[in-house]
């Protein structure tokens, strides 16, 4: 499978209304406290622009619309969540400070350096081409300008057979890397790592929330839930190998920031794969 096509099953999955049940709003451990914890790490403040990259259903640029009365942008690959983001900003009164649009993390449709701050949660783990992804953060960013990750680590070598595969990349652990790992790859891009913290727990509590909705869904809406394609019958070994890799320490959580070296040259990056664009 290329690149574009696991980009396009990632935001197929991630469209679907089971994650929502399953995750909850923010779709990422820690929730929206992280985003706040991030976002204070980031010096957030009113009046600047900020891109959200891989924005889901638009809870973290709306949040920092609302709460940091920042002007966020946020991008997705899957249409139905621009569309639904877009809504929710309608609704809530914040289409004047967000706005979404359809497109590619690897390919982000803005010019160079436009943004104070790029986020982007528990999402780079899942792009196929992560240097080049890391490049667009760069380029679009300002000089002086911060980047703010909260992700999935893991050590690739030790991970167990069932969470490797498909399934386990749109779940955020396939291809997820060393923390150490992505900064050097951020460091590549001209970006210099500020600060990281570990959030192992927030992994955690994801686990057991995701076990715990399971199986009120299995009595209350059986029927739903076979609807969605889950393999109830493989999930609970699927999560018990994911709680046991998160003790072992193979898998955990971080929240990173990094900054753009002020004297970084913004045009854009050649490209580094051969796969066609998926149109927006």
């Amino acid at each position: 499978m290329n690149g574009e096509e696991i980009k396009s099953c990632c935001a197929d999955a991630y469209s679907r209304d089971i994650v929502a049940l399953l995750l909850g709003d923010s779709y990422h451990p820690g929730g929206t406290t992280l985003t706040r914890r991030l976002a204070d790490r980031l010096a957030l403040a009113p009046g600047m622009r900020v891109l959200d990259v891989a924005s889901g259903r638009g809870t973290t640029a709306l949040l920092l619309a609302d709460a940091y009365r920042v002007r966020a942008d946020g991008i997705d690959y899957a249409p139905a969540n621009t569309a639904l983001a877009q809504g929710a900003a309608q609704a809530a009164g914040l289409a004047d400070r967000a706005a979404f649009t359809t497109g590619d993390a690897e390919h982000l449709p803005y010019e160079n350096a436009v943004f104070n701050a790029v986020v982007c949660e528990c999402a780079l783990c899942t792009f196929p081409d992560k240097p080049r992804a890391a490049a667009e953060f760069a380029r679009v960013l300002k000089p002086g300008g911060r980047l703010g990750i909260t992700d999935v680590t893991a050590d690739p070598d030790r991970l167990p057979p069932r969470l490797r595969g498909l399934t386990s990349r749109i779940a955020c652990i396939a291809d997820a890397r060393p923390l150490t790992e992505y900064a050097e790859l951020l460091a590549a891009a001209g970006l210099r790592t500020l600060l990281t913290e570990n959030h192992d727990a927030a992994l955690h509590h994801m686990i057991d929330q995701i076990e715990a909705r399971l199986n009120l869904l299995r009595i209350t809406a059986p029927d739903r839930l076979a609807e969605t394609g889950v393999d109830l019958e493989a999930a609970p070994s699927v999560l018990d190998a994911a709680r046991t890799a998160v003790a072992d320490g193979v898998l955990g959580y971080a929240l990173l920031t990094a900054e753009k070296e002020t004297g970084r040259h913004d045009a854009p990056p050649p490209p580094t794969h051969t796969h066609p664009r998926r149109a927006a």
